[in-house]
């Protein structure tokens, strides 16, 4: 190995957190895209229905999609951020730095095991929904592989931001728990 070897993997470490962090907000990005197109449909059912004595029908089918694909989509700038409820009961006891990362990484590794099989199961469910053209039952007969592909791209976008995290911890550098307590 020459000398620019640990600069070029710090570089490429570097990268791949700032990827993990641009994806994690234009994860966050997107749902509150999504948020302010649910308020204009509530605004325009409110209008419809007062004015115009109908409606849109598909009012709380599309909040509901909208809820999860919102949940989903910021779950990466949420863990980014650390605003996930977190409990540091455990870590909080732990005096050492280095067993302090050791549990920190166990813990990430058990969400990032659980979202992985999470995921597995979303994409198998989306990959159904799009081979069979199934649909909602309702009146807009909402192709269902759309909503569920939301849910997975914002399950895709917080595993990559748990494996920056993973990276960070094995790279030595801040950790978000640390800097939320500071």
């Amino acid at each position: 190995m020459n000398e620019s070897t640990p600069s070029l993997l710090r570089r490429m470490v570097d990268g791949f957190i700032c990827l993990a962090s641009w994806l994690s907000r234009s994860g966050a990005v997107l749902a509150a895209l999504i948020m302010a197109a649910m308020t204009l449909h509530v605004m325009l059912e409110i209008s419809l229905r007062a004015f115009f004595s109908t409606s849109t029908f598909v009012l709380d089918e599309f909040v509901g999609y909208g809820v999860a694909a919102m949940t989903f989509l910021s779950l990466g700038y949420a863990f980014e951020t650390s605003a996930l409820i977190r409990v540091n009961i455990l870590l909080a006891k732990i005096r050492t730095q280095l067993m302090r990362r050791f549990v920190e990484m166990l813990c990430v590794l058990a969400a990032f095991g659980l979202t992985c099989y999470l995921a597995n199961y979303f994409w198998r469910t989306v990959l159904r929904n799009w081979e069979r053209g199934s649909t909602s039952e309702t009146i807009a007969a909402v192709p269902l592989w759309i909503p569920e592909a939301f849910v997975l791209l914002g399950l895709a976008i917080f595993i990559i931001q748990m494996l920056s995290y993973i990276v960070k911890i094995m790279a030595g550098y801040s950790l978000n728990a640390e800097t939320a307590e500071e």
